[in-house]
C-alpha cells in the first residue's frame, strides 16, 4: 500500500471541507498527532480510524485508500463486527482460511484471530484480501450505503 495516496486523499478531503486537520481530528475523536502522522504519510490508520474518517467525510474507504478514483457523497450503515463479516465473505467467495493464507501470505494465526473476533486486521492485510478476492474494501468490511 502506498501511504502517499492515502495521505494525499485525506489532505484533499480536509482541504475541501474548509477545516484544519486539528479540528477534524477532534471531530472524529482521534489524536491530532495521529492525524498529522496520516497526513505526512508516516502511518496507516487502524481499521476503526479509517471507518471514522470515511464516515466523517461521507465517502468510501476505497476512495480514501486510492482503490477507486471516484468520490461519492453518501452515508453508510454501521458495520457489523468484522469476524462475522469475515465469515460471510469467505462463504460467499467459497474460500477457506487455508486457501486465503496461501494466496495472500497472511499468517494462518492472524486469519484465525480475525475469524474468532480476537483481533482486528490491519488495513494493509485487508487490502491484500481485497486484491486476492477482487472485491471492494467497503464490501469486505461490510460497509453498505444507506441510499
Amino acid at each position: 500500500m502506498d501511504l502517499s495516496v492515502f495521505s494525499e486523499r485525506l489532505s484533499e478531503l480536509i482541504f475541501d471541507s474548509k477545516k484544519v486537520a486539528r479540528d477534524v481530528a477532534k471531530d472524529i475523536g482521534i489524536g491530532k498527532t495521529t492525524i498529522y502522522e496520516y497526513l505526512s504519510g508516516n502511518k496507516m490508520p487502524s481499521l476503526q480510524n479509517l471507518i471514522k474518517i470515511a464516515d466523517y467525510f461521507n465517502c468510501s474507504t476505497d476512495y480514501i485508500l486510492g482503490l477507486e478514483n471516484e468520490i461519492y457523497d453518501t452515508t453508510f450503515n454501521e458495520c457489523k463486527s468484522f469476524h462475522e463479516r469475515f465469515d460471510e465473505v469467505l462463504k460467499a467467495y467459497g474460500v477457506t482460511r487455508y486457501k486465503l493464507e496461501k494466496q495472500t501470505g497472511i499468517a494462518e494465526s492472524a486469519l484465525y484471530y480475525w475469524a474468532k473476533g480476537k483481533k482486528l486486521p490491519t488495513v494493509e492485510s485487508l487490502i491484500a484480501v481485497c486484491k486476492t478476492l477482487d472485491c471492494r474494501f467497503d464490501y469486505l468490511i461490510g460497509r453498505t450505503r444507506t441510499n
